[in-house]
């Protein structure tokens, strides 16, 4: 039998009271490193920080992608040479951006786009982001604004309009020649200036040119594209119906194989008031055979240069005229024209558009005279008959409409003045 210890009585105070517990076991020795201690509290203050910024990366992405305050689509223009705060007072006056500027100037730089950022007039779209406002700004995606410039206006006429335009800026040193600039629709934005729309519509005009001239027909008896430019000036200011410009045509270069003096209007006011191109009233009998340049009822052949820009049909049909005979053409009174061969039919076709010029007038107003020509012995310097035949849809005017063309020899035939340019 083995021996059991003995026991020792203890007291009931001291049996209540707990054992002594072990002290802890040391740190190892690995744990108590310097080095270890440093990586652990950088692991958690890396692991702090990537939460940090998935955070702000969460929110900034939210504020840069959430909808803008723009109730509708806006034009807005910011100024050249503005900063990025700028900018910002720009589109948070306007609209663009709400109250927190600087929501903004976070988004740009964390776009890395503060270099980027490009003065200009842009349209920012209903409810823009953003990241589309900065977009739309880093692009470039200024607004372009339509500019027509209609066919048949002079230089002069081309630049008036240019200068009322308040998108353009800057002046011209000077006028371009007559029928260098292309009639077109142009795009432009704000602030482009006026020599470089110039410019644009110089180079235009001879590209167009020089492709129309490359598909001329071969047997029009024009011999350089200045000529051919001239010819469509003239085609130009006669008719503003598309359908009737190649046989208009046609009517000048049958004229110029024949040896026949063109005898259009257009160039005679032309010659009278240059670069303005409109005269203003009806052409008088003494201006048919007043001496100048420009005047085909004195000149053989072309003028020296352009009545006017005439645009690409226009040029077209001076290059490709209709295959006719015709040698005339008068007004026809419903705002197109009559075409006749010979003299006769022509002249037929001039007592027509006086028996409905008389009419119209009849239905108007009571005439105060008889609207025949004058006799022989009126004043050489009194207006032309016949200037009310041509409806108002007529393309110019301050046309003679009777006297469109080589339509002049009807109204000149019995006139005192000298008899009809037409040598056939």
């Amino acid at each position: 039998m083995s021996e059991r210890p003995p026991i020792s009585p203890r007291s009931p105070r001291a049996a209540l009271e707990p054992e002594q517990v072990p002290p802890p076991p040391r740190r190892s020795e690995r744990a108590r490193n310097p080095f270890v201690i440093v990586g652990n509290a950088i692991i958690t203050i890396v692991l702090v920080a990537m939460i940090g910024v998935g955070l702000v990366y969460y929110y900034g992405r939210q504020t840069i992608e959430a909808p803008g305050p723009l109730q509708e689509d806006k034009i807005v223009n910011i100024p050249s040479r503005a900063g990025m705060a700028d900018i910002a007072d720009v589109l948070q006056r306007e609209g663009v951006i709400d109250s927190n500027r600087w929501a903004f100037i976070g988004a740009v730089f964390a776009m890395k786009a503060r270099s980027d950022l490009k003065p200009g007039e842009y349209s920012f779209q209903k409810s823009a982001s953003l990241r589309e406002v900065i977009a739309t700004i880093v692009e470039g995606k200024v607004v372009q604004h339509s500019v027509t410039v209609p066919e048949g206006l002079t230089s002069e006429q081309i630049l008036a309009r240019l200068g009322e335009n308040d998108i353009f800026a800057g002046g011209v040193r000077e006028i371009p020649r007559e029928g260098t600039l292309l009639p077109e629709t142009y795009k432009f934005p704000r602030g482009t200036t006026r020599e470089q729309v110039i410019q644009r519509m110089q180079q235009a005009q001879k590209r167009v040119v020089a492709e129309i001239w490359e598909h001329r027909s071969p047997d029009i008896p024009i011999r350089s594209p200045e000529q051919l430019v001239t010819l469509a000036s003239i085609v130009e200011k006669e008719t503003g119906k598309a359908d009737e410009r190649s046989r208009v045509a046609a009517v000048f270069t049958n004229r110029l194989r024949q040896k026949i003096k063109l005898q259009s209007d257009p160039t005679i006011i032309y010659g009278l008031v240059g670069g303005k191109g409109t005269l203003g009233r009806p052409i008088k009998r003494s201006e048919i055979a007043q001496p100048s340049p420009y005047n085909t009822y004195v000149i053989d052949g072309l003028p020296p240069g352009p009545i006017s820009n005439p645009g690409r049909a226009s040029l077209e049909a001076a290059a490709n005229p209709a295959r006719t005979r015709d040698l005339y053409f008068v007004a026809d009174g419903t705002g197109g024209h009559a075409f006749t061969e010979t003299y006769d039919q022509h002249q037929k076709n001039v007592a027509k558009l006086r028996s409905m010029e008389k009419q119209i007038q009849n239905d108007t107003v009571e005439p105060a005279a008889d609207d025949s020509p004058p006799a022989p012995g009126t004043p050489a310097d009194a207006p032309t008959t016949a200037t009310t035949a041509k409806p108002p849809a007529a393309k110019k005017p301050a046309r003679v409409p009777a006297r469109q063309g080589a339509a002049q020899q009807g109204a000149a035939q019995s006139a005192a003045a000298p008899p009809p340019v037409v040598q056939q």
